[in-house]
């Protein structure tokens, strides 16, 4: 690769690496600059709707910016979430809150500032959860739903830019969840668990992604990393992508009666 080539590729990097941000979860600034593979085997949305009806009460645990709980349509007096991401919070406090939604900030899934037995679904995408926590504030008979990011998710890519970062959350496996679901006293009605492909046809698409999934890529800089993104520019010349893998697992546990 010649040097006019590196020093323009450094620069379009250096580029993304400071427009990194993101407002609620929105990652429209690299659509169609990378694909993650969302066919997973089970249609969380569709979940919920089996479960939930109009007159339960529903928490969002980590909401992000509450546009997944919005278009679920549940009524706004029977909806309540929280959010502990700071941008996010003022979010949900500007477009939750005026709607009737009880929304509280809370960052500490073992501290969730409802009383006991308050709900009859809680439900949780991609955020943190204590089983002990969510046990207390569901109603019995209450039903946890949530879909998560496993231990493994990117690991290739990380691997690719960061070799000597371990893996983060070993204990974010299906097997290991499962039986703290168990422990905490909850049922388990469904147990499911995936990976998929993800793939990133620019390197600066991948910059940004790693900038704003910090807690999957700690100490990721462009300087840092530099040479090692020239490597992921190789391979996407030469393939047309570099690709990894996301882990995805789905736990729906009933809190007995």
């Amino acid at each position: 690769m010649d040097t006019e080539r590196i020093e323009k590729l450094r620069k379009e990097w250096e580029d993304e690496e400071k427009i990194a941000h993101i407002h609620g979860w929105d990652f429209s600034h690299i659509h169609g600059r990378y694909d993650e593979e969302d066919d997973l085997p089970w249609d969380y949305r569709q979940i919920i709707d089996e479960y939930l009806t109009d007159d339960m009460k529903l928490l969002d645990f980590d909401t992000g910016g509450g546009e997944f709980l919005l278009s679920l349509g549940h009524p706004y007096g029977n909806t309540a979430a929280t959010e502990g991401f700071p941008p996010n919070v003022e979010l949900c406090k500007e477009t939750l809150l005026p709607l009737g939604i009880d929304f509280k900030p809370c960052d500490d899934e073992s501290n969730i500032p409802f009383a006991d037995n308050s709900f009859d679904i809680f439900i949780n995408r991609h955020g943190s959860f204590d089983p002990k926590e969510a046990y207390r504030i569901l109603k019995p008979g209450g039903t946890f739903i949530t879909q998560q990011v496993g231990g493994q998710n990117d690991r290739e890519l990380v691997e690719m830019v960061l070799p000597d970062v371990p893996r983060s959350h070993p204990e974010l496996e299906l097997s290991v969840q499962r039986k703290c679901f168990e422990e905490a006293g909850f049922d388990i009605i469904r147990g499911e668990e995936t990976f998929r492909p993800i793939r990133f046809f620019d390197v600066g698409a991948f910059v940004w992604f790693a900038r704003i999934i910090e807690w999957e890529f700690p100490g990721f800089s462009v300087e840092k990393c530099f040479d090692r993104l020239l490597k992921m520019q190789e391979t996407i010349d030469r393939t047309g992508a570099a690709e990894g893998t996301i882990h995805r697992y789905l736990i729906v546990a009933r809190k007995p009666e």
